[in-house]
């Protein structure tokens, strides 16, 4: 638990029930102050002063002349006939009045006399007093019998005046990057602190003297809204910034720096707050080196008066804000900002020592009373400055070891946790919990955390409990849960979960964010041990990287390489280094680190430097393409988990692409699937074989590839079919194919399975009668009937619908409804129209009617010398096997005089010299054999007319009806029985 909850919980407590007055002697009080609206005035008169007490309320005093007004934060209506009817010694009188729903009591002193006004013990207070002349005069004031002697310290040796003789130290102001530099150069030496408050940054020095911001202002937000206070013994410079912007201070002589803005600055070293030994009231010490002066700063905005400690350079501050019951420590960068709780609060300068304290003592926290425990208590693990810091005091263990220490500390958890509900404190579960960070048991100690969490709801709020959990969790590579830890609000503020925040972000390649999470949690970096200040400044460099700042990379790797961490951070240091020396084109030096690297027993970090040392001999042509995909094939077995597993199966996969080795790169880069999904690499990843898909069936690169070859590696990657016009054009393409090389069950299937799942409305209308085509292509016309009756709509294109009509009159004519066909067709006139009558006449036996119409579409072809076409030989061998067997000698006659000189040029001239001729030819009659070659060459010639039509005609563009996998590599389905015909 920390130090601020402890208070809340048993301090505060304490205080409050020790100055509680007995219940008979407090109700007549309280009753008459309930009727005044809460408050209570009373006065006091001594000798050498007088005093006004308001009980109830806090209050803000302003003072013009001699009227002292005190404004409440509320409003009431006290009894201050006292004051009107009888004021005491150096008061001339008093009234109240009620304005903006808050009172306001204006006490008018004496002429001779002054004031000094406070809060404490839960009210306000003004102490009326003669007026003096001097410092020395206050010796008259009252002397507290009890308090201890006054002893008066030798005189230190002077220092040197800091103020140049004319007074002024000029602000020179300076812009690099996103940071701003504010340069204060004095004459000598000067004490200086530097600290924030809100957005209020406030810089001091101990000497009086006249800041000049007239040439620093120009073009610089802040320093246009910059204000200047002088006192007596120092001058205060007041900035606005917004709370989470670093800051730093350094000295360098005579000169002092702020630094404003993310940078890479060295942050300060750490004042350490302590509790004083001895048996007196209780109080507080901080060493600060080259302290020189205590100041009281008073904050206009707030309305407060804060104590500043100065302090000569190097700069030293207290890393995070502190809290305690009469008083706060706010965070700095250079000495020390006390902020007072009571009117009572000294603090004195010692020397280099700071003592903060009160004649009654500090509400510390108290010594553990129970006396089983008293042994565990005293040596538990006490928390650390800040709620994320892991102190080196958390693991130690005692001459014992580790058994003992860690059975005692069990203990004393068990039996605090085995309290009533809502009586039980965590103090000692929370100290078990440190303990178990410092030693690396993170496991267990999320899971005494968690049972403090669920004992104690209201510890979810405390900063140390989150703190603690967040970097356990993220020692196991919790990373999602440790994020949510560390953007618990009462973090929000807290440098030390900055820089985890900034090392989570790393680690799930979040890389923007944790270079932003680095800079704020700036202040916090010393206070870690080195190996941690190792990890945190290396993942700073490996954001910058990639973020494609190289410069700050490689300033942040030197900080990782400066720390004394042991050898296995150094190499993953070093491993980063030899990134940013290959990006700045040393590739010869990188690849002479990633080589040593390369041979360390650790995989995690051999296996990268293996990769990235494959990549450069490759790149160098010290490597064959072959060679380097052995290396790849055998480093994606060897190491898996992180993303340098995604980048090896990514380098493996564009290396088969560019060796033309598709099914082993589609399969390299299928092999990682939905692994570790969150990495940019993963994304990447994904992307490039979603590309290589893409360039294999839409940009041509598997065209060099077998048919067959083709669909099995469409079959085995058709969840990467995009949607939309480009996952239609590739199965479109695809399909052409198939049907150059007569595979139309397998070509329907990918049309059916478009029709079915991804098209709608027209694009589906058309798909679906070229699915019909390929059916009757394969001699399926059942199938394709059903292809047209179920993508039927009510509004076509007429060229669309012509196209439908024509293909569903030859499926009906194919499964013998001839009628049917010819009722469809009745009122088409165009030529396709009249050559499918001529097949429907001619599947009829109506052998009149069919020789005419197959003579008519010949036209005048006779005319011409050029040999015959599959098609033209198929309706002339139709014409002349039709006269022969409606016996029209004189018709048949005139077909072979025309005919008779493109027998020899004919692709079946035996065939042809039969039908038209009308001689007897082997075992089939005249009739049979003509029919049956007509049958033939018409078909095929309507096939080769389909196949052609496939490779013009453009893909049809719609939107899918939902997202869903390509079609599985099934066989048809057997046709429905057909439906009757109908129009559209």
């Amino acid at each position: 638990m920390n130090l601020k909850t402890a208070l809340r919980s048993s301090v505060a407590a304490a205080c409050i029930v020790s100055t509680a007055a007995p219940a008979s002697a407090a109700a007549p009080v309280a009753q008459a102050v309930a009727a005044r609206g809460g408050m209570d005035v009373r006065v006091a008169q001594t000798e050498t002063f007088s005093r006004v007490e308001v009980r109830g309320g806090r209050a803000t005093m302003r003072r013009e002349g001699q009227t002292v007004t005190l404004t409440f934060d509320r409003d009431a209506d006290p009894d201050i006939a006292r004051l009107r009817t009888s004021p005491p010694k150096w008061i001339k009188g008093a009234e109240k009045r009620h304005a903006g729903g808050r009172l306001q009591l204006i006490v008018i002193l004496a002429d001779d006399a002054d004031a000094k006004f406070g809060m404490a013990d839960g009210g306000a207070y003004l102490n009326a007093f003669e007026k003096t002349e001097s410092l020395a005069d206050t010796a008259e004031a009252p002397v507290d019998p009890a308090a201890p002697p006054v002893e008066v310290a030798e005189p230190e040796p002077v220092r040197p005046d800091p103020r140049p003789v004319s007074g002024v130290v000029k602000v020179d102001a300076k812009v690099a990057g996103e940071q701003v530099r504010l340069g204060f150069t004095w004459a000598n030496p000067a004490g200086a602190a530097v600290f924030r408050r809100g957005e209020a940054l406030w810089i001091i020095f101990d000497a009086d003297a006249n800041l000049d911001l007239s040439e620093a202002s120009k073009g610089l937000a802040m320093l246009r809204k910059a204000t200047v206070h002088r006192g007596a013994d120092h001058v205060a410079l007041r900035l606005q910034t917004p709370r989470d912007t670093a800051v730093f201070a350094s000295s360098e002589g005579v000169t002092w720096t702020v630094v404003i803005g993310p940078g890479t600055q060295s942050p300060s070293s750490q004042i350490r707050v302590f509790r004083e030994d001895g048996a007196g009231p209780a109080s507080l010490k901080a060493p600060v080196a080259g302290a020189t002066r205590i100041i009281n700063l008073a904050d206009p905005t707030v309305g407060d008066v804060l104590t500043v400690v100065t302090a000569l350079g190097p700069p030293k501050g207290v890393p995070g804000r502190r809290e305690y019951v009469q008083m706060a420590l706010l965070p700095s960068v250079q000495g020390m900002a006390i902020q007072p709780r009571v009117e009572d609060l000294e603090v004195v300068r010692d020397g280099e020592l700071i003592r903060m304290g009160r004649a009654a003592g500090l509400a510390l926290s108290p010594v553990w009373a129970g006396k089983g425990r008293e042994k565990a208590d005293l040596g538990a693990p006490k928390a650390a400055v800040m709620p994320a810091l892991i102190s080196e005091d958390w693991g130690k263990l005692g001459p014992e070891g580790f058994l003992p220490r860690y059975a005692a500390l069990t203990a004393a958890a068990a039996a605090e946790g085995g309290g009533k509900a809502g009586d039980a404190t965590a103090n000692a579960r929370m100290a078990l919990a440190r303990f178990l960070v410092g030693s690396e048991l993170y496991f267990e100690a999320i899971g005494v955390l968690n049972d403090i969490a669920r004992d104690q709801p209201k510890m979810l709020d405390d900063p140390e409990l989150r703190g603690l959990r967040g970097l356990a969790r993220t020692q196991v590579r919790r990373y999602a849960e440790a994020d949510t830890d560390f953007a618990s609000p009462v973090l929000a503020n807290d440098p030390s979960a900055a820089l985890w925040r900034a090392y989570v972000n790393a680690q799930l390649s979040q890389w923007a964010e944790a270079r932003a999470q680095f800079v704020k949690g700036a202040e916090a970096y010393n206070h870690f041990a080195p190996v941690w200040r190792s990890r945190f400044a290396r993942s700073d460099a490996k954001a910058a990287l990639e973020l494609g700042d190289n410069a700050g990379a490689e300033a942040r790797i030197r900080m990782a390489l400066e720390e004394h961490a042991p050898a296995e951070e150094q190499l993953q240091a070093r491993l980063v280094q030899a990134r940013v020396i290959e990006l700045q084109g040393g590739k010869r030096r990188a690849l002479n680190i990633y080589k040593a690297i390369g041979g360390a027993p650790f995989d995690y970090l051999s296996a990268p430097a293996v990769l990235r040392a494959t990549q450069i001999r490759l790149e160098l042509g010290e490597m064959t393409p072959l060679q380097a995909a052995g290396v790849y094939d055998g480093l994606r077995y060897r190491w898996r988990g992180d993303s340098t597993e995604l980048e090896t199966i990514r380098a493996l996969g564009q290396l088969y692409l560019t060796q033309g080795r598709y099914r082993e790169a589609m399969e390299a880069l299928h092999s990682a699937g939905s692994r570790l999904p969150n990495l940019p690499e993963a994304q990447q990843l994904q992307a490039d074989l979603a590309a290589a898909f893409r360039a294999l069936f839409m940009d041509g690169l598997a065209d060099g590839l077998e048919p067959v070859q083709a669909l099995a590696l469409f079959y085995d990657f058709r969840e990467l079919t995009p949607i939309g016009a480009d996952g239609d054009m590739m199965v479109r393409k695809l399909v052409r194919r198939l049907v150059d090389v007569d595979l139309l069950s397998q070509a329907a299937e990918l049309l059916k399975y478009q029709v079915e799942n991804r098209l709608d409305g027209i694009p589906r209308a058309q798909v679906a009668t070229d699915l019909a085509v390929i059916h009757l292509m394969d001699r399926k016309p059942e199938q394709a009937l059903e292809a047209i009756n179920g993508s039927r709509t009510t509004v076509l294109p007429q060229s669309l619908a012509l196209e439908r009509r024509l293909i569903e009159a030859r499926a009906w004519s194919g499964v013998g409804r001839h009628d049917s066909a010819l009722e469809i067709i009745e009122r088409d006139n165009t030529k396709e129209a009249q050559d499918l009558r001529g097949e429907i006449t001619w599947k009829q036996k109506s052998w009149a009617l069919a020789g005419p119409i197959f003579e008519k579409s010949l036209g005048d072809r006779w005319k011409s010398d050029a040999p015959l076409t599959t098609e033209e030989e198929g309706r002339l061998l139709r014409a002349g096997v039709a006269y022969s067997l409606s016996g029209d000698e004189e018709a048949l006659g005139r077909l072979e005089a025309r005919y008779s000189g493109f027998y020899d040029k004919a692709s079946n001239p035996d065939a042809l010299r039969v039908a038209l001729s009308g001689l007897p030819s082997g075992r089939l009659s005249v009739s049979d054999f003509g029919r049956v070659s007509a049958d033939n060459a018409i078909f095929t010639a309507w096939v080769d007319k389909m196949k052609g039509r496939f490779k013009t005609r453009a893909a049809p563009v719609g939107t899918a009806k939902a997202p869903a996998a390509a079609p599985p590599p099934t066989p048809a389905r057997q046709a429905q029985a057909p439906k009757p015909p109908v129009s559209g």
